[in-house]
C-alpha cells in the first residue's frame, strides 16, 4: 500500500511521538540515581541526560536500527498499517505504565506491538525467530548482567576507598557520578533511539523510498535522537521516584556503580545490535548495589512489581498492536 505524502508524514510523526514518549518514560533510567543522590538538581540532570542522549548517534553504529527494521518481523510483511498498529500498541502501553509510575520497557513495548501487528497480518510466519529469541533472552540477561557488574563495581569501589574517610568517598563519587550518568545516558540514547530509527527506515523502505536497499537516512537518525532528547528534557518524575528511592536508597558511590554497570551493559548490547531495555538494565544494577549492602536494603516487593510489568510488556503491547491492526483493517 503506497501512502500519500500527508499520511506518510503523519505516520513518521507518530513514530517520533513514540520516541519522545520513550525519552519521557525512560528519563528516570538516566537521571534517577544522580537526582536521588543529590549530585545534580532535577532540572540540571535532565539537561545533562538529554545532551548525551542526543549525541549518541556520533558514538555508535546503527546495528540496533538494522535489527528492529529487519530482524524482528520479516521486512516484506511490514507496511504502513503494521507500523501504525505497532506504534499504537507501544504508545498505549507506555502511557498506561507511565500513569501507574511503573518503569516498564518502551523498547519491548515497541517490539511487542510490531510482533502483534505482524502476526495479525500473516500469522507466525511473520516472525524472524533469530532476532526475537535474542531479544527475549536479553529481557532476562540485561538486568542480570547489570546486577552482576554493579556488585563487582561495589567491591572494587570498597577496596579502592579503604584509606578514604566517608566524606572523602562522598566527594570523590559526586564527581565521578557525573561521568557515569553521562555514560549511561549515552548508552540509553544509542540503544533506544535506534528502535524508532529502524521503524521509520522500514516504513520508507516499504514505500520504495530508500533506493532498493535498506538503510537509515541521516535525517531519520537526527530526528529520532532529537525526539528522544526532548522527551528526556520533559522529565518523567513519577518513575524517577520509583527508580531513585523506592527500590533502595543510594549513595553517590552506589549511584556510580549502578550507572556504570548499566552503561557497560548497554554499550555491549548496542555494539552487538541487540535491542535491550535500558529500564531493565538500570533496575538490575540498582538492585545489585542495594543487595551488596544487605539483602534487606532492597524493597523486593517494589522490584517484584517491576518484574511483573516486564513480563506483561511484550504480550500486552502485542495484543494492543494486533487489535489495532485488525480494527484499522475494518476501515481500510
Amino acid at each position: 500500500m503506497i501512502l500519500s505524502l500527508p499520511l506518510l508524514i503523519g505516520l513518521i510523526g507518530i513514530a517520533l511521538l513514540f520516541d519522545f514518549l520513550n525519552g519521557l518514560h525512560d528519563a528516570a533510567n538516566s537521571i534517577a540515581t544522580v537526582v536521588s543522590t543529590r549530585v545534580l538538581k532535577p532540572q540540571y540532570a535532565v539537561l545533562w541526560a538529554a545532551f548525551f542522549n542526543f549525541i549518541a548517534f556520533a558514538v555508535f553504529g546503527l546495528h540496533v536500527a538494522q535489527t528492529v527494521g529487519t530482524g524482528i518481523v520479516q521486512a516484506h510483511v511490514i507496511d504502513a498499517q503494521v507500523i501504525f498498529a505497532a506504534l499504537m500498541g507501544a504508545i498505549a502501553w507506555n502511557v498506561i505504565t507511565w500513569v501507574l509510575g511503573i518503569p516498564s520497557s518502551s523498547s519491548h513495548a515497541l517490539i511487542g506491538g510490531l510482533l502483534g501487528a505482524g502476526i495479525a497480518k500473516v500469522g507466525f510466519g511473520a516472525i524472524v525467530w533469530k532476532g526475537v529469541i535474542a531479544t527475549v533472552l536479553a529481557i532476562f540477561a540485561s538486568p542480570a548482567i547489570g546486577l552482576m557488574l554493579a556488585l563487582v563495581l561495589v567491591l572494587i569501589v570498597a577496596w579502592t576507598s579503604l584509606k578514604l574517610t566517608p566524606l572523602g568517598v562522598d566527594k570523590r563519587f559526586r564527581k565521578l557520578q557525573l561521568i557515569s550518568a553521562a555514560l549511561y545516558s549515552l548508552g540509553h540514547g544509542g540503544n533506544d533511539a535506534q528502535k524508532t530509527m529502524g521503524i521509520i527506515a522500514v516504513l520508507l523502505y516499504s514505500q520504495g523510498l530508500l533506493g532498493g536497499e535498506f538503510h537509515v537516512p541521516l535525517w531519520v537518525v537526527l530526528s529520532c535522537q532529537a525526539a528522544m532528547a526532548l522527551g528526556t528534557l520533559s522529565g518523567g518524575w513519577r518513575i524517577v521516584h520509583t527508580m531513585g528511592s523506592k527500590i533502595t536508597r543510594l549513595t553517590p558511590a552506589q549511584g556510580f556503580c549502578a550507572e556504570t554497570g548499566g552503561a557497560i551493559t548497554l554499550f555491549a548490547a548496542t555494539f552487538w545490535g541487540i535491542p535491550v531495555s535500558s529500564t531493565h538494565t538500570i533496575t538490575g544494577s540498582i538492585v545489585g548495589v542495594g543487595a551488596a549492602r544487605r539483602l534487606s536494603a532492597v524493597r523486593w516487593n517494589v522490584a517484584s512489581n517491576i518484574v511483573v510489568a516486564w513480563t506483561l510488556t511484550l504480550p500486552a503491547a502485542g495484543l494492543i498492536g494486533a487489535g489495532t491492526y485488525l480494527l484499522v483493517g475494518l476501515f481500510v
